[in-house]
C-alpha cells in the first residue's frame, strides 16, 4: 500500500504533467497537489492500474483527469469512430457532468473531445456526439450499457477506465453493468477505482480485472473530515420540520444541503422551507435532467441557498460555500453519512454537520458512531426506540378494528318484541309491517 508520506512532491510542476496542464492548473489558482493527486498523478502517468481511498472533498477528480489530459496529449492519441480513448464512469448525472466541466477547465489550453452519456435524456444528442469518437468519454453505467447494446458505443479500443465513487456504484446495484463493460474493453489497459470507501464488494472487482494494482490510500478509509463539527438532535419525527426551519434561519447559515431518505421526502422538506419564507429547492432521481441540472446551476451560483436532496447529491459534487449539512433523515446505509457530511468543509474550510435521530432512527445512528469510531455529540435525550411501520402495515392497523374495542350493539326497536331482536352483534332483523286489511263490498242482485 502506498501512502502520500512516500512521494516528496510539493508543487504541481514536479509532477511531469504538460505545460498546457499546468498552465491551465496555475490559473484554476493552485501551486501544492493534495496528498491523494500527489501519490495518483504519478501513478497513473505510469500506467499501473490503481485503486485510490481517499476522504471526499480531497481532490480525487484532478487526480485522475490531469494524468489522463497528459496521456492524450503527449501521445496523440486518436479516437476511433464512436469510441473514446478514455472513459470514467460516475454513479449520479450531476457527478458526471461536474466530471466534465473539471475536464474542460484543466484542458482549457488542449482542447480535449469529451462526451458525455446519462439517463434522463434523449438517446440522439448523444449518439451524435459519440459518432466521430471523443477523447474522454464521461458516463454513468446504465446508459452506456444501452448505447453498447445498439454500437453506438464502442470500447474495443478504449485503453484507460476510471470508476470514480466506485461503493456507491455497487450500492445502486451498477455492479453487474460495470462488468459487463469491463468485459468489452481490452484486456489491455489501465484500470483506476477510486473513492472514499472501499467495501469487500470492491475489492474483490479489483481482484477480478485489475492486474498487480498499487493501492493507494492517504487517509483512513470511511472516517470524516476532522474540520467538520458533528452532532446529532434526538427528537420525535413530528418535531424535525419545525426544528429544521428555526436552525435553518441562523444567521450561520450561509448555504445548506438538507439529506432525506426519500423522494417524495425531499420534496415535502422543501415545500416547508419555502412556506417558512426561505429560498428552497429539492433535487432527487424522479426529477428530469432539465430540472436537475437547473437546480444544481442555481444553488452553484448562490440563487438557492438551501438544496433538499437524497443521496444523489452525497457523492462528489463540489460546491464552494456550503457552511451548513443537515441529515433531517438518518441515511440507512452509514458509509452514506460520510458521504453527506463531506459536502461542507471543502477546500481547506470548516463545516457543521447536524443530524436528526427519532425513536426509530437509533440503529442506524449506532452503526454511522461505530463506522467513524466514535459517538457524536448529542442534544436532547434520546427518543424511545421504535421500529417504522411499512407502508402494508400502517394500512392494516387503520383497518383493524382495536382489539379492546366492543362490538357495536343496536337496541331493539320499541315496537319489536324482546325476542324479535338480536343482541349478539348482528344486525337485527326488521319487522314485518302488517297491512290494513281492504274493505271489500259484494254486489247485491237487482
Amino acid at each position: 500500500m502506498l501512502s502520500n508520506e512516500s512521494v516528496d512532491l510539493t508543487q504541481f510542476s514536479d509532477l511531469g504533467l504538460a505545460e498546457k496542464l499546468l498552465r491551465a492548473v496555475a490559473e484554476e489558482g493552485y501551486t501544492q497537489p493534495t496528498p491523494i493527486q500527489e501519490a495518483v498523478i504519478p501513478v497513473m502517468m505510469e500506467g499501473r492500474d490503481l485503486v485510490g481511498i481517499a476522504q471526499t472533498g480531497t481532490g480525487k477528480t484532478a487526480a485522475f483527469t490531469l494524468p489522463l489530459l497528459d496521456r492524450i496529449l503527449k501521445l496523440e492519441l486518436t479516437p476511433q469512430q464512436r469510441g473514446c480513448t478514455a472513459i470514467i464512469l460516475a454513479p449520479t448525472r450531476e457527478l458526471v457532468a461536474q466530471i466534465a466541466d473539471n475536464i474542460r477547465t484543466y484542458g482549457r489550453f488542449s482542447k480535449p473531445a469529451v462526451a458525455l452519456v446519462v439517463g434522463g435524456t434523449k438517446h440522439g444528442p448523444q449518439i451524435k456526439a459519440m459518432a466521430p469518437g471523443v477523447d474522454i468519454l464521461v458516463a454513468t453505467p446504465g446508459r452506456l450499457l444501452d448505447h453498447m447494446s445498439t454500437g453506438a458505443i464502442r470500447l474495443d479500443k478504449t485503453s484507460v477506465i476510471v470508476l470514480d465513487e466506485a461503493d456507491q456504484m455497487l450500492d445502486l446495484g451498477f455492479m453487474p453493468a460495470i462488468r459487463e463493460v469491463l468485459r468489452k474493453m481490452p484486456k489491455q489497459r489501465q484500470t483506476a477505482l477510486l473513492s472514499a470507501t472501499m467495501p469487500k464488494q470492491i475489492r474483490e472487482l479489483a481482484r477480478d480485472f485489475l492486474t498487480d494494482p498499487a493501492e493507494i490510500a492517504v487517509t483512513p478509509a470511511s472516517r470524516p473530515i476532522e474540520r467538520i463539527d458533528q452532532s446529532v438532535r434526538h427528537m420525535s419525527h413530528s418535531d424535525k420540520r419545525e426544528t429544521l426551519n428555526l436552525l435553518l434561519k441562523d444567521d450561520d447559515v450561509e448555504c445548506a444541503i438538507v439529506f432525506t431518505r426519500t423522494k417524495r421526502g425531499a420534496d415535502r422538506v422543501a415545500e416547508s422551507i419555502v412556506k417558512s419564507g426561505l429560498n428552497a429547492a429539492a433535487i432527487h432521481g424522479n426529477k428530469s435532467q432539465n430540472q436537475r441540472e437547473r437546480t444544481m446551476r442555481d444553488f452553484k451560483a448562490g440563487r438557492t441557498t438551501i438544496l433538499v436532496a437524497t443521496d444523489i447529491a452525497a457523492r462528489g459534487l463540489d460546491i464552494d460555500g456550503v457552511s451548513h449539512v443537515f441529515n433531517y433523515e438518518l441515511p440507512n446505509v452509514p458509509e452514506a453519512y460520510v458521504h453527506r457530511i463531506g459536502r461542507t468543509a471543502r477546500a481547506g474550510r470548516s463545516g457543521i454537520a447536524i443530524s436528526f435521530c427519532d425513536g426509530s432512527e437509533r440503529g442506524y445512528l449506532k452503526d454511522i458512531e461505530k463506522l467513524i469510531g466514535n459517538p457524536l455529540e448529542a442534544i436532547g435525550d434520546p427518543q424511545p426506540f421504535e421500529d417504522p411501520p411499512t407502508k402494508k402495515q400502517g394500512q392494516q392497523a387503520n383497518n383493524r378494528r382495536p382489539s379492546f374495542a366492543k362490538p357495536t350493539q343496536r337496541k331493539p326497536r320499541a315496537s319489536q318484541s324482546a325476542n324479535s331482536g338480536k343482541v349478539d352483534g348482528s344486525k337485527p332483523s326488521r319487522p314485518r309491517r302488517s297491512r290494513p286489511r281492504r274493505k271489500t263490498t259484494s254486489a247485491v242482485a237487482g
